[in-house]
């Protein structure tokens, strides 16, 4: 399940809707002249890309209502977006929360008698979903300004965000100082947890020190020797009865189970704020972090496809943008400008610099697979003997 919760000002809310409606300029669009059901009648996606966007505000204020999938208002500051669409645009929302295999499911499920209208799914769906004919494309305006690596063949799919990996450090209950390297961890007493080795996290976490300890230049479609390093610290950190296996819940911070945990940068900053009982700090480590992240996807059979290509251009504008960064993500777009008070309250740009994005989503899929067997096969062993 999706959890954690970040909260901005309402009036900072309102400012970036506003900014959002005066801002939006129209793409080239051919004219559409009908109207967004008639249209999803005879051809059963909308082609969204062909129209303006001042068509799709038009529509998505006819349609009145946007059903998400995997987008519950406390992950990512997604409930201050739907409230900005709803104050802009007088959009309504609801949202079913389940994981990325769940929504695609249910896209498919589903089928033309589609209920849902967008999700959000880790890195490696994206593909999955237009794989299996699931999906409708959207560009967005901000088209030009995403990397190529984030975004699918005509906007099936796009990462608004990635996470980087990050150190939630309970100050409160360390001995030393907080740890700021894979090196620090190392040469440190801390027990360390890294969630369930089945979950996209804790692969992560282990890919980010194979960089750390395998070089950061690695190259990840050729990553047996960053592996082996990797291997190497986590079989030294097991035998030294280091490795903490409570899960990297809310609840396990709140209680002080986890001490130190490696989390994602857009979990780690809404527990940290979230949690009153102690203090805590969150750093990005220096010698080995990785981004990846979470793709919106747009159900081929929306019901309301418009004012779900509206959510999308909104989550890229200069504003969703922000308020992505405000839950500790890392906006994709490569021209935006994540605001001073932010970066004061999560992290600066810098901190994150040298996090390595996961580019090459098949490889980076396969090596998660190595890592969930050497460390079934390897580690394991060494924590239940």
């Amino acid at each position: 399940m999706r959890k954690m919760k970040k909260t901005l000002s309402m009036t900072a809310v309102l400012v970036a809707a506003a900014m959002l409606a005066a801002g939006c300029g129209s793409q080239p669009a051919a004219d559409t002249g009908s109207s967004a059901d008639a249209e999803a009648e005879t051809s059963g996606a909308v082609d969204l890309n062909s129209k303006s966007l001042d068509d799709i505000i038009a529509d998505a204020k006819e349609e009145g209502r946007v059903e998400s999938v995997g987008m519950p208002d406390s992950w990512a500051n997604w409930g201050l977006m739907w409230e900005a669409m709803n104050e802009t645009y007088g959009i309504e929302h609801a949202d079913a929360d389940m994981s990325s295999a769940e929504e695609l499911q249910m896209f498919a499920t589903e089928g033309e008698n589609g209920t849902k209208d967008i999700g959000d799914v880790g890195q490696a769906f994206g593909a999955q979903a237009v794989d299996e004919d699931l999906v409708q494309g959207y560009k967005t305006s901000y088209w030009d300004s995403v990397p190529d690596w984030a975004k699918g063949e005509d906007g099936k799919w796009m990462m608004a965000y990635t996470g980087a990996t990050t150190f939630l450090v309970n100050t409160d209950l360390i001995d030393e100082e907080a740890p700021t390297s894979w090196q620090d961890i190392r040469e440190g007493s801390y027990k360390v947890s890294i969630g369930d080795i089945n979950g996209g996290n804790a692969q992560a976490a282990i890919v980010a020190s194979a960089y750390a300890f395998g070089g950061a230049d690695s190259d990840i479609t050729d990553f047996d020797a960053a592996l082996d390093a990797a291997f190497e610290f986590w079989t030294e950190m097991a035998e030294a009865g280091r490795i903490n296996t409570v899960d990297i819940t809310q609840q396990g911070f709140e209680t002080g189970e986890v001490p130190v945990g490696v989390v994602w940068s857009f979990t780690a900053i809404p527990y940290k704020d979230a949690i009153t009982e102690y203090n805590f700090e969150a750093n990005i480590p220096t010698d080995g972090s990785i981004l990846s992240g979470y793709a919106s996807v747009i159900n081929k059979y929306a019901p309301h496809p418009n004012a779900a290509a509206l959510t999308r251009e909104y989550i890229f504008s200069d504003e969703g943008q922000n308020l992505l960064a405000a839950a500790g993500a890392i906006p994709t777009r490569t021209d935006v400008e994540i605001s001073e008070e932010i970066q004061e309250n999560t992290f600066h740009t810098e901190d994150y610099a040298d996090a390595i994005p996961m580019t090459d989503t098949d490889a980076y899929t396969a090596v998660c697979e190595q890592i969930v067997e050497r460390w079934t096969a390897e580690i394991l062993p060494l924590l239940v003997s």
